[in-house]
């Protein structure tokens, strides 16, 4: 079970394969165990490592809420440092795209491609009183109800109409484990988020995911990220919500392994032709 100090937090991790390293960064009602099929599914060629954000798993609680998710790419960063890594590849879901795109926007010689999936924009994409609302409900949730209670509330919104009852199972079980701190860190990082400025300055390569049938960050969203990050690829996947990576794992991990891919090639016909 291998844990790293950042600074005056404990932040686990789980990590599986041999090769590049590739970063994952889970989102507001998840942690680490939400991607063991990734970490299987995409260990035969990268070294993956999917962390439990501060506040969130078996990593510790930050002594007070955190305000932005610059906050949380502040501690990403010392992660990486820690692990020694010069330059990753990263994926996001929805909150952990904020933090991947905040990461790669301040350090761009960091990260040698960007994967977003259900990717949010928080405040931007909300009017002033609809931005107030959604932090104040989630502050009253986290408060108020118990985290079963809360799995129950949200996790039906977070997957397709019809999903595998094993997937829902699994996900209210994981959503369950969240704690106020974590949520409440989160809750009030995307109270304060508002990336449009810096899209169109991502310079790294960029694959934007999506579910088809995703309610809390629709496809529509999306495709704002996509025209905003120059030279990026947008794929959706048929049949998910929100939780696309856990409802149809095989299909999302053969759009990142592609991507990935399709780097390596354009990145070997390069040094070919320094060659010739």
């Amino acid at each position: 079970m291998p844990y790293l100090q950042v600074e005056d937090l404990k932040i686990h991790y789980e990590i599986e394969g041999e090769g590049a390293p590739l970063i994952i960064l889970h989102g507001m009602g998840n942690n680490s165990q939400s991607w063991k099929k990734q970490l299987k599914g995409l260990s035969e060629h990268y070294t993956v490592i999917a962390w439990d954000a501060p506040g969130y798993g078996k990593s510790s609680d930050p002594t007070t809420e955190l305000k932005e998710f610059k906050q949380f790419a502040d501690v990403l960063k010392g992660f990486i440092d820690n692990l020694q890594y010069e330059s990753v590849i990263l994926l996001g879901h929805s909150m952990g795209s904020a933090i991947a795109l905040d990461f790669c926007y301040r350090f761009p010689h960091m990260v040698d491609a960007l994967i977003i999936s259900d990717a949010t924009r928080g405040a931007a994409a909300l009017s002033k009183e609809a931005n107030e609302q959604k932090l104040n409900n989630r502050l009253t949730n986290i408060e108020t109800l118990e985290p079963k209670e809360l799995a129950a509330l949200r996790v039906t919104e977070l997957l397709s109409p019809q999903p595998a009852p094993e997937v829902k199972k699994e996900a209210e079980r994981i959503y369950s484990q969240i704690r106020p701190m974590g949520f409440r860190s989160v809750a009030y990082s995307l109270f304060h988020l508002n990336q449009m400025e810096i899209l169109p300055l991502i310079v790294v390569p960029t694959l934007v995911i999506c579910g088809e049938l995703d309610k809390v960050t629709p496809v529509s969203e999306s495709q704002i990220f996509h025209d905003a990050i120059k030279n990026s690829t947008f794929v959706t996947i048929p049949l998910t919500g929100h939780l696309c990576y856990q409802e149809d794992p095989n299909q999302f991990n053969s759009i990142v392994l592609d991507f990935l891919t399709s780097l390596d090639k354009v990145k070997d016909a390069h040094c070919n032709a320094l060659f010739d």
